[in-house]
């Protein structure tokens, strides 16, 4: 059963103070999460592929088995309140998790502002139509797939 999300609680509430409910709406199902990072050894940096995890379906950008992901995919990350700082560096520039963890506001496409689940694709911020699974691109090859983030397609 899901509960009724207070108003405006992103704005009011600590990250981890928030329910289970209102810290997965905070999610805008852009998809990029699900894109296969590169990170450079010597500086750290990550950049983003239109490689997406094999579970990622290209046209919903939601993840095909979200609640058993972890049988398929053991190393995906659960983010939480608790992990949500050591994984702020491949987080995209667009998420709400990070924005917020960093005291900035939701872009003004995010669902919870719009209450549209589509206007984050209609915004041009969504991997809708850009990815490529991960089984039909060796590891080797994920450099020639390296993408733009923030997107604007």
């Amino acid at each position: 059963m899901t509960r009724a999300l207070r108003p405006n609680f992103w704005e009011n509430i600590p990250l981890n103070r928030l329910s289970p409910d209102e810290w997965e709406a905070l999610c805008d199902g852009c998809g990029k999460c699900c894109l296969n990072k590169l990170e450079d050894e010597d500086t750290g940096e990550v950049v983003l592929t239109r490689v997406a995890c094999r579970l990622l379906d290209g046209e919903s950008c939601q993840c095909a088995k979200y609640p058993i992901r972890h049988q398929f995919v053991p190393e995906c990350i659960v983010l939480s309140p608790k992990t949500i700082e050591k994984n702020l560096y491949w987080l995209p520039e667009t998420c709400a998790y990070k924005l917020l963890w960093t005291h900035k506001p939701l872009p003004a496409w995010h669902p919870l502002l719009t209450g549209d689940p589509e206007s984050v694709h209609a915004a041009g911020v969504s991997v809708r139509g850009l990815t490529i699974p991960e089984f039909e691109v060796p590891d080797e090859e994920w450099e020639e797939h390296i993408i733009d983030e923030p997107l604007g397609h």
